[in-house]
């Protein structure tokens, strides 16, 4: 028999054992290692979610704690410790200056623990480690997503190795989540109105991630109808539709829930509002609706939700954004949808991608998220720029570079990542004890991965009898890579397989062999990713090599735990530049593994000798043949191991140590993990986008937001008149061939048409920089001109300003005219400038070679 209704009956704990329950409902025990230990002494599998430990606790077993003086003294400390993290000043307490006083951090996805499954790769990951890091600095942040009550999918391997997916159904009483509610104890509930009369109604569920709060929106409530109910049952499921209405339950009643937190917590109300992707961007369409029922118009409520606004994008290609049917996205959010009031048309510009070349029939989610925010960035230095070339057509113009999307490097939450052991030692310790730490975690390794490749296996039909091979797979004196990490086709899982026989024969080298640990999921509706993992499994299942290369199905953050401390090396070759980031390798660097990869995202920016290996990329016209592309990537993989990394981890000394490799570790930890530190993040995003975003939002008053819209209005309603009629340059030039010695500094005079704009309304600057052969200016500097006198007969204003000739070589030089306002972010941030009609030449700029 099936049951109809499932309860979740939880202990009457003593009073001296009250704690434990303080303890278990706040997910700061899944990185307080003190914490973790006093759970798994309880009896649990290590790791286990320590609401499911105490709700297992049979009566007797409770007694024979309340009587235990040395688990009560454990529980005590760890309670005072934790009650200590919640009250005292951190970081965020310390600062000086004018910051938030609060950040509401929005993202469809968190990856806080095993325990609370609603991640699906690094962005939730990334996300969890965002709040975590926050937390232990104090950073007052709130975070809003989605409760899936199926989660992401549970992978495992047919006997082919074809891949199969799993849902099951979570519980939220089983869960570290409480549910929101009023005063009088009824569930808080978030309503958003859809099309033909339905309605969506949500409850909020909380999550404590240490001293930060992360809010979830659940729609399996009674009062939604099944279509609506199903909402949030699975991570990025369902059709169109479906993926849109999770969307508008993010963005637009992810505010809606903030809003009834802090009015039930007294919590301070967010002052910036963060989106991390592109998912959660329509919590500006819904902040709009609440400035317009405050009686500011549509213009002046954009200018105060962009100033207030931090977008993050995490893609570096086109097909990685959200777009929906422009139509679509119209009846939902129309007047018979969930923002009544709102100009819909006005609703559709801000979607547009007709300027990146795309669609003028689609909705494009990262375009609304750029467009309502007035700062932005991408999370590496390499992503910044591909970011900034990939949406430049949003600031028409301009130069990529100039485009305002700037970039802040991701970080990995340290006491989540590392091992327990690593942060003692440190990278201070002696040689043989780094390397005998090393051998440890392998060895560990190991043991974990027979255990998962055993149940792997039966799962897959065999028999144990069958099995007897799982005991001697892997060798914990063997030098072991590790590879994991979701199965788009770009992070190319099987590269490795490009030549199978080389492979094999660096796994079965009989001086110095390899091992490999693989593991990653395809999205369900991926077949060529399911390929993929196929293609390696059956590879893996090999009775040549198996001893040496598994695969491991149903990678997840326990596993992750044992797997990036136990490998020696970590494996990331993407298709460069489509790596955004690739935080997995960092987590494996705080944990003295080295990397091996591909110059892309963060490996691009922090790469060393001393930190790894760089596997070289094709170029030009090889990298437009993919075939021979990965030919030739897959080589310089193989000969990097065979002919560097390998002879490098088995050069032993006289003791035995690879005095060489433990060096490269301990410059890894040394000079590399402070650098990869989600703690530097966080402090970056607070010091470069929060507090100038609170700073902004608190500046624009209504009456200047009226203002400054007006004056957006004003100025794109004249600019078509604005104009560079001549460009003079002159005074230090050695004669009429256009030659400047070093050191001169030459006069520019420029005459401008400024139609109904005024002086006050612009920028008047000169360019210069060094001019390629197709006269492309690069590495450019801007000189600020000022009026130099009255108006001409034909109302043209005069500027000048000198120039310094500080670099030798090819120089070039040109003017423009930017629109200015003290409270715009960034030059380019109106998508507007003019510039001379020729190029080059006596009427327009300079060109000096």
């Amino acid at each position: 028999m099936k049951a109809i209704r499932r309860f979740t009956v939880r202990p009457v704990l003593p009073d001296t054992l009250r704690p434990l329950a303080d303890l278990a409902s706040n997910l700061r025990w899944s990185w307080h290692e003190p914490t973790r230990a006093l759970f798994d002494s309880l009896g649990a599998p290590a790791g286990t979610d320590p609401v499911r430990v105490l709700g297992a606790l049979e009566t007797s077993r409770l007694a024979a704690l309340a009587a235990d003086e040395d688990f009560l003294a454990r529980l005590r400390a760890a309670a005072e410790d934790l009650d200590g993290y919640l009250r005292a000043p951190r970081w965020y307490q310390h600062r000086s200056g004018d910051l938030p006083a609060a950040v509401a951090y929005f993202s469809p996805e968190f990856g806080v623990a095993a325990a609370l499954p609603q991640y699906s790769g690094g962005l939730g990951i990334l996300a969890g480690d965002h709040l975590k890091s926050a937390s232990d600095l104090g950073v007052p942040l709130i975070g809003v997503g989605l409760l899936y009550r199926h989660g992401y999918f549970r992978q495992s391997l047919g006997r082919d190795g074809w891949q199969q997916e799993q849902y099951p159904v979570l519980d939220p009483g089983e869960l570290p989540v409480t549910l929101l509610r009023e005063d009088d104890g009824t569930p808080a509930r978030v309503t958003l109105a859809l099309p033909g009369g339905r309605s969506l109604h949500a409850h909020v569920w909380t999550a404590r991630v240490g001293r930060v709060p992360l809010l979830m929106l659940d729609s399996d409530v009674e009062e939604n109808a099944p279509g609506e109910r199903g909402v949030t049952d699975r991570l990025y499921g369902g059709g169109s539709e479906h993926r849109l209405l999770q969307e508008m339950l993010l963005g637009i009643g992810g505010v809606r829930a903030v809003r009834a937190y802090t009015r039930l917590t007294g919590h301070p109300a967010p002052e910036v509002f963060h989106t991390n992707e592109g998912h959660a961007g329509f919590l500006g369409l819904e902040r709009i609706r609440e400035l317009q029922g405050e009686g500011l118009d549509f213009d002046s409520a954009l200018e105060t939700v962009r100033a207030g606004t931090v977008f993050t994008t995490h893609t570096p290609v086109a097909a990685g954004i959200d777009r929906f049917d422009r139509a679509l996205v119209a009846r939902h959010l129309g007047q018979d949808g969930a923002l009544p009031g709102v100009d819909t048309g006005r609703v559709l510009a801000l979607g547009d991608e007709t300027p990146l070349g795309g669609d003028p029939g689609v909705f494009n989610m990262a375009a609304m998220g750029l467009r309502l925010a007035q700062r932005a960035n991408g999370v590496s230095t390499l992503h910044g720029a591909v970011s900034r070339a990939m949406f430049a057509g949003l600031w028409p113009g301009f130069d990529a570079d100039e485009v305002p999307i700037t970039s802040i490097t991701n970080g990995v939450h340290a006491p989540t990542w590392v091992a327990p052991e690593v942060g003692p030692l440190g990278p201070d310790a002696g040689d043989r004890e780094l390397w005998e730490l090393r051998r440890a975690l392998r060895e560990r390794l190991v043991t974990d991965v027979r255990e998962r490749l055993r149940a792997s296996w039966r799962q897959r039909g065999a028999a144990a009898a069958e099995l007897g091979w799982t005991d001697s797979v892997l060798d914990p004196d063997v030098l072991t890579i590790g590879f994991a990490r979701r199965v788009p086709s770009y992070k190319r899982l099987t590269l490795m397989l490009r030549d199978k026989d080389r492979l094999r024969s660096l796994l079965l080298h009989p001086e110095r062999p390899v091992q490999l640990v693989v593991a990653g999921k395809a999205h369900p509706a991926d077949d060529g990713g399911k390929r993929l993992v196929q293609e390696l499994v059956r590879f893996a299942d090999d009775p040549r090599v198996r001893h040496r290369i598994v695969f491991l199905p149903d990678y997840g953050m326990e596993m992750a735990r044992r797997l990036y401390p136990g490998c020696d090396v970590w494996l990331n070759n993407p298709l460069r530049p489509l790596e955004a980031c690739g935080t997995s390798g960092m987590k494996a660097a705080l944990n003295g593994c080295l990397n091996l990869s591909v110059l892309d995202g963060w490996w691009d920016e922090w790469f060393e000798p001393d930190f790894g290996w760089a596997i070289p990329t094709a170029d030009g016209a090889v990298a437009a043949d993919e075939e021979r592309r990965d030919d030739l990537e897959a080589a310089a993989l193989y000969e990097l191991i065979e002919r560097r990394v390998a002879p490098r981890f088995y050069d032993r000394g006289p003791d035995g140590v690879p005095a060489g490799w433990v060096a490269m570790v301990r410059r890894t930890l040394a000079d590399l993990g402070p650098k990869v530190l989600a703690d530097r993040m966080v402090r970056e995003y607070v010091e470069r986008l929060y507090a100038p975003a609170a700073g902004a939002r608190r500046a624009l008053t209504p009456a200047r937001a009226r203002d400054l819209a007006a004056w957006k209005a004003r100025v794109r309603e004249a600019w078509p008149r604005v104009a560079v009629d001549r460009v003079e340059v002159g005074d230090g030039f050695a004669d009429d061939t256009a030659d400047a010695e070093l050191g001169a500094t030459p006069v520019v005079r420029v005459r401008v048409a400024l139609g109904a704009l005024g002086p006050d309304d612009v920028e008047v600057q000169a360019v210069t920089g060094r001019a390629d052969a197709d006269d492309t200016l690069t590495a450019t500097r801007t000189v600020t001109l000022k009026p130099a006198g009255g108006p001409d007969l034909e109302g043209r204003l005069p500027y000048a300003g000198t120039l310094e000739l500080d670099r030798t070589g090819s120089f070039g030089c040109t003017v423009r005219v930017l629109p200015s306002h003290p409270l715009l972010a960034h030059p380019s941030e109106l998508g507007l400038v003019a510039l001379p009609e020729e190029t080059k030449g006596a009427g327009a700029g300079l060109l000096m070679r």
